[in-house]
């Protein structure tokens, strides 16, 4: 009889954890899934004899405390899965949760021993199960995911807490340890600190990428479970736990009930319904929360001041036209009324709750002149709050507000109590933050500071970092589309027939002639294409946004595909002709002496409402980078432009599209020397540079924990101002529990604190020995990886039988296609393919192979370059150096330690079995296997670790946790997968293939 799932859980943890044979996949596993893919790999080269360092094993009192540390997590999971037992059993019958059981002990079976006849068994299992089995086998191995990812976020905001609770030392990732860090170091300096806040900003860019699985419904349940949770680590009479108990119950019942698949894919509208939700959830309280947080943390430090509004919110949800073309102008418009529409709601609220809670007297406390001023001017009369002027003052506060969201939204988009249809609406958030201010200042004259803190001031707060607009909503679009407009507007005004075709150096002169031109390119009676409509409708619908809103509710334009300066100065003739740029370059001369031009501001220097930004994303882009923005920066009228733009400039890096043009190492260095290279270029210019990192939740694209990123920057690019998305697949992750979003923005915050203030601080003496290496390196990587991805004949049939992509494209994930090109089932191009499905297809097969690929290839090569045994254990040894000394090394080496670990040769040696070309199967398969144990065994010899994650036991856990759970979802996913192959056909059996993509990305915790 199978056991109940709470001694399931328990054994998982014991599987997971208590033994060195269910650390995975080792050689044997290696050998046993080359076998199982007729894929041998090659021989191996021995690894060099490393003698692990003294930390590299727990002793048995450490692994003893983590343990007792660790308990309640145990505990929260045993928990959890005992009620998903419960309710599977209740809701599916014996039969199913017995299925469900015996598939998790073959599965675990065959992992720990490698056991062919386990595999036989499963395989006979998995394909004897009737459709609506397979459907319900898959939700619950889901689920166990999605609750141990609740039992995992809930453990680590305990454990913060007992940190605090306790009195220890700040945290790595707090402002508190980063401020303690620069003192210890003696780096800070008051001054210093004062010019970082003045000066800084960093924004987290919201955007939604077509890997966000998870349904909001779900979300919403799993937030529940979530708090309830935590409920349970307060003390709680019995009859209290008993009905917690039942909440959770009902919530996980609820969860099963509900459908786990969107049925129609996401519209570009579902998106920004769903970014909003985590502005409700987490943004809203927790951001003016970490300001006073911060606030107090510096005047602890002898800095005690008001913060600006360093740490704002942006968006790419409804601005993102690359590729999607559901986003138009009138998402956009969408998009910022959606957005204000909560915002002013907040605001609303807020007031109307101190309207309640300020009911401070005249008589007892007194008022500043300008309250009662305020006062007076508000539409009560009522004769009971007569002597209560912060109350009518906060009534006419509402009524402004009130009266400000109908002009900018009409009269559905907020609730709004009562009528005061007479007030006059704001001009701008300052205005009403003035106002605010005027009821802060008196509250603290009069011994009332403490009435301000829990609603006031986090309010006024608000006011300044979200305006009337909530985040900052991006353009982006590519540089083709630009193209293809002015070559049709260039044409349709008789300038140039083809402006496509013309070489760089006559685009230039013709878009420079252009935008000296007082006349617009534009002819109002000629007939042009939808495109050109479309694109300039964005323009057009932006102006008209940044007058209601201001100026920052769009202020940035990012071209994808940046290759050429023609890319950039396309956007700012666009902008000329929809009346986002003033002045003329015609408004120029050369200054004397140094061939420069100089602006002059009486003849209409230029200026562009949004900033031009140019977005490299491949190798050779980002080899470009600087040359490119060199060329841009000497162009007559840019130094009027960026003084207009406060002397700075922004530049975006894209890691998605660079990995899959030249594989991880190559990536991740690449955009190490183009960060240098616009750095040393922008410094000459005096100009301030702005790096936009456009990361995704993978390795592969960018992941990893972000304070570590940050730090590993180059010296000198985090120079106080950072962007960063937040791609669509991590931010339920990162933002949906309000704690765990708190610690992240922190996060970001610390990071590019510490980068900014020490910047030298984690450069070793021995870099220029470093990079030259890296270089080295970097190209051995790429060539083996181009060699496997684009010079491999049939690699594009493997990759597209051997993973779900095909089936991924059909899943309702987002409103964007999975490929850039034409969606025709014949275009099997991996050049066509986005990086975003690329690389949640390697992980959905367990390969992850994007955040590894080329390593291994680039140490053997560096290593058996050695002229002899000597100069081999010297170059060991420089290794080792480099990744004790050097955070970028060590960064790089530590993000695919955790790739590695979430690896599995033998699942995706199931994969590779769809491969209906056995010769090629093993030709492909072979490779990979080769190239894993090349690279695992050059990371061994680096590290001094066999085992992966040894420095980070407690995700090395969390990880190996995941298996026995996951590892079913793979073997059912091969198996519905060689079914719909194979040409069985209907609803259900693709319903269950979306079900197992779903959950192995919430295994997995990250998708693309």
């Amino acid at each position: 009889m199978p056991k109940p799932f709470n001694r399931q859980f328990e054994e998982l943890l014991v599987t997971a954890s208590g033994s060195a044979a269910a650390a995975r996949p080792n050689a044997k596993t290696a050998s046993t899934a080359s076998a199982a893919a007729s894929a041998a790999a090659p021989a191996r080269p021995a690894p060099t004899a490393v003698t692990p360092p003294a930390h590299a094993a727990a002793s048995p009192a450490r692994s003893r405390n983590r343990e007792d540390k660790d308990g309640p997590l145990f505990e929260d999971i045993r928990f959890l899965g005992r009620l998903l037992g419960d309710v599977v059993r209740e809701q599916e019958g014996d039969a199913v949760f017995d299925v469900v059981e015996t598939i998790r002990q073959s599965a675990v079976k065959f992992r720990r021993e490698d056991d062919i006849d386990a595999a036989k068994k499963l395989d006979k299992m998995l394909k004897g199960l009737t459709p609506e089995q397979t459907v319900s086998v898959v939700r619950a191995f889901s689920y166990f995911s999605h609750l141990a990812n609740i039992a995992e976020d809930r453990h680590h905001n305990r454990r913060r807490r007992i940190h605090a609770l306790a009195g220890s030392a700040p945290q790595a990732g707090t402002v508190a340890y980063a401020l303690a860090r620069l003192a210890k170091s003696g780096g800070e300096s008051l001054a210093a600190l004062k010019t970082f806040f003045d000066t800084g900003l960093i924004v987290p860019v919201l955007t939604a990428h077509p890997t966000e699985v998870q349904r909001k419904s779900i979300l919403d349940a799993q937030h529940d479970i979530a708090r309830l949770l935590a409920e349970r680590d307060q003390p709680l009479t019995a009859r209290e736990r008993a009905a917690n108990e039942a909440l959770l119950r009902a919530r996980v019942t609820s969860l099963w009930q509900t459908r786990m698949l969107r049925d129609s894919r996401l519209t570009v509208a579902d998106e920004i319904e769903n970014a909003l939700s985590y502005y409700r959830a987490t943004f809203l309280d927790e951001i003016p929360a970490l300001y006073a947080d911060i606030e107090q943390a510096l005047a602890e430090h002898g800095l005690p001041a008001r913060l600006p509004p360093f740490l704002q919110m942006g968006s790419w949800i409804g601005g993102d036209r690359d590729g999607n073309p559901n986003v138009t102008a009138a998402t956009l418009e969408r998009a910022i009324t959606c957005q204000a529409a909560v915002i002013f709601q907040h605001y609303l609220e807020q007031v109307h709750r101190l309207g309640a809670e300020l009911s401070v007297s005249e008589l007892l406390a007194g008022s500043s002149d300008a309250l009662k001023q305020l006062a007076d001017t508000s539409p009560d009369t009522s004769p009971h709050r007569v002597d209560e002027p912060y109350r009518r003052a906060l009534i006419g506060v509402y009524a402004r507000l009130a009266a400000t969201a109908r002009a900018l939204l009409g009269d559905v988009a907020v609730s709004i109590r009562g009528e005061h249809r007479d007030a006059v609406p704001y001009a701008s958030p300052d205005a009403l933050r003035d106002d605010l201010q005027v009821l802060i200042d008196s509250l603290q004259a009069r011994h009332g500071a403490s009435l301000t803190a829990p609603r006031l001031s986090p309010l006024a707060r608000a006011v300044e970092v979200f305006g009337f607009h909530l985040a900052s909503i991006d353009l982006r679009q590519s540089s083709d589309v630009h193209e293809a407009v002015l070559t049709e507007l260039f044409a349709r005004a008789g300038v140039v027939d083809d402006y496509a075709a013309l070489s760089e150096d006559n685009k230039l002169t013709l878009l420079l002639a252009e935008l000296a031109q007082p006349r617009p390119l534009r002819l109002p009676y000629a007939e042009y294409s939808p495109l050109v409509h479309s694109e300039l409708a964005v323009l057009e619908a932006t102006r008209v946004i940044r007058q209601r809103f201001g100026e920052r509710a769009v202020r940035n334009y990012i071209i994808s595909h940046t290759e050429t300066v023609s890319d950039l100065v396309e956007v700012m003739l666009l902008q000329k002709e929809t009346g986002l740029m003033h002045g003329s370059m015609a408004a120029t001369a050369p200054q004397a002496g140094n061939g420069r031009h100089a602006t002059h501001a009486g003849q209409g220097a230029p200026r562009v409402s949004l900033m031009v930004i140019p977005l490299f994303e491949t190798i050779a882009d980002l080899r470009n980078a600087s040359r490119i923005m060199e060329a841009l920066l000497a162009l007559p009228g840019m130094d009027s432009i960026v003084r207009h733009q406060g002397g700075e400039q922004e530049v975006m890096l894209g890691y998605s599209d660079s990995n899959k043009d030249g594989g991880f190492l190559t990536s991740n260095w690449e955009l190490y020397r183009a960060e240098l290279a616009l750095v040393a270029l922008f410094r000459e210019h005096g100009v301030r540079l702005r790096l936009f990192h456009g990361r995704g939740g993978t390795v592969g694209r960018g992941g990893g924990p972000t304070y570590q990123a940050i730090l590993s920057q180059p010296p000198g690019t985090v120079d106080g101002q950072i962007r960063l998305t937040e791609q669509g697949e991590v931010i339920a992750s990162k933002f949906g529990n309000p704690e765990i979003g708190r610690r992240n923005l922190e996060t970001v915050i610390a990071a590019t604190l510490e980068a900014t203030l020490q910047p030298h601080a984690q450069s070793p003496r021995a870099l220029p020995q470093f990079e030259a290496l890296m270089q080295t390196l970097s190209d051995a990587a790429m060539s083996a990886y181009r060699a496997l991805v684009y010079e491999t004949p049939g690699f594009t049939d493997y990759f597209f039988e051997s993973t779900p992509i095909a089936e991924i494209a059909e899943l309702n994930i987002g409103s964007r296609p999975a490929s850039r090109k034409l969606q025709d089932p014949k275009h099997r191009r991996i050049e066509d393919l986005r990086a975003i499905p690329w690389g949640f297809s390697w992980g959905q097969c367990r390969l992850l192979l994007t955040g590894w690929y080329g390593f291994g290839s680039a140490i053997s090569t560096y290593l058996d370059a050695a002229p002899d045994a000597v100069d081999r254990e010297k170059r060991v040894a420089l290794l080792h150096k480099m990744v004790k000394t050097w955070p970028f090394f060590s960064n790089l080496l530590s993000n695919m330690d955790m790739v590695l670990a979430k690896s599995d040769l033998a699942v995706a040696s199931r994969y590779a079995q769809l491969v209906s070309d056995k010769k090629l199967r093993k030709q492909v398969f072979g490779r990979i296997v080769a190239e894993w144990h090349r690279t695992t065994d050059a990371l061994a010899q680096i590290t001094g670790h066999s085992s992966r994650l040894a420095d980070n036991p407690l995700l090395a856990r969390s990880i190996k946790n995941r298996f026995p759970y996951l590892d079913p979802l793979n073997h059912l996913q091969v198996e519905l997968l060689r079914r719909h192959r194979a040409g069985t056909t209907n609803a259900r059996l693709r319903r269950g293939i979306h079900l197992t993509i779903n959950g192995i990305a919430a295994g997995l915790r990250n998708t693309g």
